[in-house]
């Protein structure tokens, strides 16, 4: 229930606006045909950031226990590429609003949502979002 409420919150008051901005930045490297691994890692943050309570993003590999082509060497590969272009930066972004949102006793629940966000943005090639059960199944 709690999720569900953190959720509805994070999704009004900016939640919406960051899942949208992330799809819109997939769609946009779907055109350019060499950016599409970076692609499909936008929309899975872009997923995680619509209602990120409740949720983990975890690696394709142990979530199935079978490798593929994200998870392997291009994977790894593509996450270098990924971190130097992008994925420093906008993992900065969110620890910084991470810690503006730990300013306020309220906005802790919010800043430990940015800091997961941020680690997902840190390398997304080979990851999924799941559901907390089902990550801690698949953990296992």
């Amino acid at each position: 229930m709690l999720a569900l409420l953190g959720n509805i919150i994070w999704f009004v008051f900016g939640g919406f606006f960051l899942g949208i901005g992330w799809w819109v930045f997939g769609i946009l490297m779907y055109v350019f045909i060499i950016t599409i691994p970076w692609a499909k890692a936008c929309f899975v943050i872009g997923q995680f950031c619509f209602l990120p309570f409740g949720k983990e993003v975890i690696s394709r590999k142990k979530l199935t226990g079978g490798g593929d082509i994200g998870t392997g060497a291009l994977g790894l590969i593509g996450n270098i590429v990924w971190v130097i272009f992008a994925g420093i930066w906008l993992c900065i972004g969110h620890a910084i609003f991470g810690i503006l949102c730990f300013c306020t006793i309220i906005g802790i629940p919010f800043g430990i949502q940015h800091f997961k966000i941020a680690g997902a943005c840190f390398a997304p090639i080979g990851m999924q979002v799941v559901d907390k059960k089902v990550a801690k199944e698949a953990k296992k």
